[in-house]
């Protein structure tokens, strides 16, 4: 009995091991923690600079929205792309590599990647890189995971693609049932410092409907705030992330 017990408890603890091996670059997702001993991950850059992204997209309603408010403000972005939305919408995609702004890879499906196996993860980063570089003529730098969840097997695959991972600092939680412009700009607001990392969203693929109305809406406040504070903003590849 003694020992089938020590072998249960044994066998517990390797559990455990695996667990935290597989699940521990999840731990950086947890916003103070991450800002406070992975700087560099959170997308802390420049204090003179922020840095503004935009995850889920391409759509054929948002991202036009959002790019000719981008153009009009002479600002330029970096939006992490969905493979499987680029494939839908390429004239779009091709639109947002046109336009100056950076391409990010942000998975091929917007899946937690804590329950993929090691070699589905490997395969969804591969064909989402894939898919954006054919369509843009550009190969993606940086990578943010769904739901900023990483695993040791997502990590270690975005390494070989070349893919920096970088989540954010700042959001507008722009992606609720709540959400309306005021309240996307008030979100950001609270967050929002020289060196931050924007999280704003440009589909509701994986959000409420609509959604992104309340971030077309606040994009403007969002400038117009920046500025006020004397600060810069564009894409990742202008902020100074120092690693």
């Amino acid at each position: 009995m003694r020992v089938a017990s020590t072998a249960a408890r044994l066998l517990a603890v390797a559990a455990t091991g695996l667990a935290i091996a597989h699940a521990g670059p999840a731990l950086g997702a947890v916003g103070p923690l991450r800002r406070r001993l992975l700087p560099a991950t959170a997308g802390i850059g420049d204090p003179a600079h922020v840095a503004l992204t935009f995850d889920d997209g391409p759509h054929p309603q948002a991202t036009p929205e959002l790019l000719r408010l981008l153009n009009k403000a002479g600002i330029r972005a970096t939006f992490f792309l969905l493979g499987e939305m680029a494939e839908q919408h390429p004239s779009i995609t091709e639109a947002i590599a046109a336009a100056g702004h950076e391409i990010a890879v942000h998975g091929y499906a917007h899946r937690l990647l804590l329950t993929r196996r090691p070699a589905e993860t490997h395969a969804d980063l591969t064909r989402a890189t894939a898919v954006l570089t054919e369509l843009t003529g550009v190969t993606p730098r940086w990578w943010r995971p769904p739901y900023g969840l990483a695993s040791t097997a997502a990590i270690r695959a975005a390494r070989r693609l070349g893919l920096t991972p970088v989540l954010w600092s700042c959001w507008g939680r722009d992606w609720t049932p709540q959400a309306t412009p005021d309240s996307v700009v008030r979100t950001v607001r609270r967050g929002l410092t020289g060196g931050a990392t924007v999280l704003l969203h440009d589909s509701d693929h994986c959000a409420a409907p609509r959604s992104w109305q309340a971030t077309v809406g606040a994009l403007p406040a969002i400038l117009t705030t920046c500025r006020a504070r004397g600060l810069d903003v564009g894409p990742l590849g202008e902020h100074g992330i120092v690693r």
